[in-house]
């Protein structure tokens, strides 16, 4: 939950979802700093299909991951809907991803649901489910002829 349980819900859900824009945004430009700038310190971020499922806690530990993870793929988030919540420290985020493997030069395309929770304006909690078949088809380079 938020500090400030004294704001209006419906202005939290809007506040909430400008930063969940953002934070894609970011990623979609390669800016790291910003994508880190919307997480709270002691964000917890879980990717429950990855293989095996992966889950970072801390700023600092995300910002390592992220490195890496962004390193490895080059990608442009669109956001296709967002869902409110009853609760106004959650959102729910689709959006599609496409980019390319930087290792392979291999094109990539996926679709995501993001589960965000806020505290404090900053997001705290990000499980993010989406299809691993997509990225290890990227990330497996091409026979040679």
């Amino acid at each position: 939950m938020t500090t400030d349980s004294t704001e209006p819900a419906e202005a939290r859900r809007a506040r909430h979802t400008r930063v969940a824009e953002r934070l894609l945004a970011a990623v979609g430009a390669g800016d790291r700093a910003a994508q880190v700038a919307c997480y709270h310190p002691d964000v917890v971020l879980e990717f429950p299909y990855a293989a095996p499922p992966v889950r970072i806690e801390g700023r600092a530990a995300v910002e390592t991951y992220l490195a890496i993870a962004l390193g490895v793929f080059e990608l442009n988030l669109t956001v296709t809907r967002v869902h409110e919540c009853v609760d106004p420290d959650t959102v729910i985020v689709e959006f599609t991803g496409t980019g390319r493997a930087r290792t392979t030069d291999r094109p990539y395309a996926n679709t995501y649901i993001a589960v965000l929770t806020f505290r404090d304006g900053l997001v705290v909690g990000q499980r993010e489910f989406y299809n691993p078949v997509p990225a290890a088809q990227a990330l497996t380079a091409t026979p040679a002829s």
